[in-house]
């Protein structure tokens, strides 16, 4: 879901969300070249952490995959206008001079996915917890308090 259309890459995008903040990455798919700082390599290589955004009735919840990650590994935050920022990294595995790799699927690197919270978020009630490789974040939402309604006698 990013704010600018991804007509060159497999991930699904939707610029009509105004509540995704997810970055655009003119590059991405593109071979990376040697001029680019380790950093920069090891950012976009888990950059596509998957999330799901359910709002319930009482709250909004955001299940994020994150196999093999400790929760150490992994920040929430919410920052002021009600930005909920999930991020972490997955350490490269150490290599041994005499390891022989014969494939490497898993990446490695750091994510950020960040959201803009709706109006009725509690954002200093939010919690997060993490089970079986899947955080889960829980946002309460504000009860919508209903207009009062007065019926009026019509007299004549």
């Amino acid at each position: 879901m990013s704010l600018i259309p991804s007509f060159f890459s497999s991930r699904r995008s939707n610029v009509f969300d105004p509540f995704s903040l997810d970055l655009w990455d003119p590059f991405e798919g593109f071979p990376l070249s040697t001029n680019f700082p380790s950093s920069a390599r090891e950012t976009t290589a888990v950059a596509n952490a998957r999330i799901d955004w359910k709002e319930t009735p009482e709250a909004h919840l955001f299940k994020v995959d994150v196999p093999g990650l400790k929760k150490e590994e992994v920040k929430v935050e919410v920052e002021d206008g009600g930005i909920l920022q999930i991020s972490g990294e997955r350490s490269k595995e150490q290599e041994e001079k005499t390891d022989k790799w014969h494939r490497v699927e898993r990446s490695s690197g750091k994510f950020v996915r960040r959201f803009r919270l709706p109006e009725n978020a509690k954002v200093e009630q939010v919690k997060a917890a993490m089970e079986n490789g899947v955080l889960t974040v829980t946002v309460p939402k504000e009860e919508v308090k209903k207009p009062e309604v007065k019926a009026i006698d019509i007299s004549g």
